[in-house]
């Protein structure tokens, strides 16, 4: 027996033919239907029979309501589960993530594909991941080809290998925009200058370029570009200079070292003999002189190295003659002491013996500079080497102060203007190729994933590296722009908006 509600039931609507009458049902009919079945106020079977619909259709409204009612009473979601937001994967999207993660990320395509795998439960072959990469190299070339030179002052040139083949790297100082990147067989000089004189039909004319003491790279610039100066990387000669204090420091220990051992030896022998080991009073014959040699020249070659770093090398110091001398000396000074010191320090005498004008060219740059301001502000050049002199000093030190105010006293007017160009001259002096180090440190982390480079990844590389804006910098002037909104002074969009893609925004 059925037992029916107090209320009437909803009117049954006209049925259409052929519509049965669960398909007739509006959503409020349905829900009245299933919270009946819930509250089990009447059977499955009158709900059927009064609804004029199966008993299988009752169930299926009342498991609807009843998911309803437990997805309405579960606890809250913890911080870690709550939805952020929601993103539509498309294949554009895809493939932009597929670039950002190789290129942002530095991931392997095989890394790309596990990624795909476990994360989005989308797989992906290997081959389909580089197709992706293929398809953006085209326009990525084209931006490098279109790119203007005129604006490169100094060009920083460097050399370094992958797989034993040489790949020829040319950035510009200040902006840091990667003009060159280039696989070849060989780094010699006709190699260094076809490469150079494709770079001056766009408009490359730097002041000057540095370098090390690649001879290929020289001789390649000299065919191309006749003339223009390659001043010597500080850097590199700072390098083997510091490595050789380290070589003679260990030569001094080591004397120390064995000169102790000795005597503790010969200690030993008078305690357990009552006198001294002829052997051993030999042997310390000798090496109480050779430690004093080995501590005497330690200390020379760190001084006179200690001269030329901060001395001879700064920007601030002497005027561009004083330095030559100051710089012969301590090159005769280390020469003195080659013939009691280890195979580096001759090798470091010839290295600063044949690259003195390389070495020291910035200071010759820096002397023109003076003259130049010199004569604008009609003040003598001492006053404009004393001035970057000064300020080159702590602010903490007292003679800054003292010096400071005798030269404002001196220039009166034309201090302040002339602080401000010499601040600028200083700012633009280059003395090491530091930015072509650190871009051959950001290229051999993307370099370690391929055995062979090849030019189409090279070009990418290349274009992404110069569009890429920097999220942070030594320079603030370069913070939240890339290489080549510095270098051309006009920006442009998103790398990858740039390859044709249309970034996600969630707003």
């Amino acid at each position: 027996m059925c037992i029916h509600p107090t209320h009437s039931l909803p009117a049954t609507q006209p049925q259409t033919a052929g519509v049965c009458p669960a398909q007739a049902l509006t959503g409020s009919q349905r829900q009245e239907l299933a919270l009946q079945a819930l509250a089990g106020t009447q059977t499955i079977t009158c709900l059927a029979q009064n609804y004029e619909v199966s008993r299988k259709f009752v169930y299926q409204q009342s498991g609807k309501a009843q998911q309803a009612l437990d997805q309405a009473f579960l606890p809250s979601p913890s911080a870690d589960d709550q939805v952020l937001f929601y993103l539509p994967v498309t294949k554009a999207w895809l493939k932009q993530l597929i670039l950002g993660l190789i290129l942002i990320c530095h991931s392997s395509l095989r890394g790309v594909v596990e990624l795909l795998r476990d994360l989005l439960d989308y797989p992906l072959s290997v081959g389909q991941v580089h197709n992706v990469v293929q398809a953006t190299v085209a326009p990525a070339r084209d931006y490098n080809a279109r790119q203007e030179l005129s604006n490169v002052r100094v060009g920083a040139h460097d050399e370094i290998f992958q797989s034993a083949r040489p790949v020829l790297v040319g950035a510009d100082v200040f902006s840091t925009y990667c003009y060159l990147l280039s696989q070849e067989e060989h780094r010699d000089a006709v190699t260094w200058g076809v490469r150079l004189l494709e770079l001056c039909d766009r408009g490359f004319a730097p002041d000057a370029t540095i370098a090390d003491f690649g001879s290929g790279l020289r001789a390649g610039q000299e065919l191309a570009l006749p003339g223009l100066p390659c001043r010597g990387d500080v850097f590199h000669a700072l390098q083997t200079l510091e490595a050789l204090v380290v070589s003679v420091e260990n030569r001094a220990y080591q004397a120390i070292a064995a000169r102790s051992k000795l005597e503790h030896q010969q200690a030993q022998s008078q305690k357990r003999r009552g006198r001294s080991a002829p052997s051993l009073s030999q042997k310390l014959r000798h090496a109480r002189p050779a430690e004093a040699k080995a501590i005497a020249l330690a200390e020379d070659v760190a001084v006179l190295v200690r001269w030329l770093r901060e001395d001879i090398f700064t920007v601030a110091g002497p005027a561009y003659a004083d330095r030559c001398a100051l710089y012969d000396f301590v090159v005769a000074e280390l020469q003195a002491r080659r013939s009691h010191g280890p195979q580096c320090l001759t090798e470091a005498c010839g290295l600063v013996h044949d690259h003195r004008d390389d070495l020291l060219a910035f200071a010759r740059q820096l002397e023109n500079d003076f003259t130049g301001l010199a004569a604008e502000f009609q003040v003598p050049v001492a006053a404009v080497r004393a001035l970057l002199n000064v300020r080159a000093l702590d602010l903490r030190d007292p003679r800054r102060w003292q010096q400071d105010a005798a030269l404002h006293r001196q220039l009166r007017g034309r201090y302040y203007p002339l602080s401000a160009a010499v601040d600028d001259v200083a700012r633009h002096t280059v003395r090491a190729s530091s930015v072509i180090e650190n871009l051959n440190s950001r290229l051999r982390s993307y370099f370690f994933l391929r055995r062979h480079l090849g030019p189409d990844y090279l070009a990418l590389l290349q274009f992404f590296l110069n569009h890429r804006r920097f999220l942070r910098s030594e320079h603030p002037e370069r913070i939240g722009k890339s290489p080549a909104e510095l270098l051309s002074g006009q920006s442009h969009p998103h790398w990858l908006q740039m390859l044709g893609f249309t970034l996600f925004s969630r707003n």
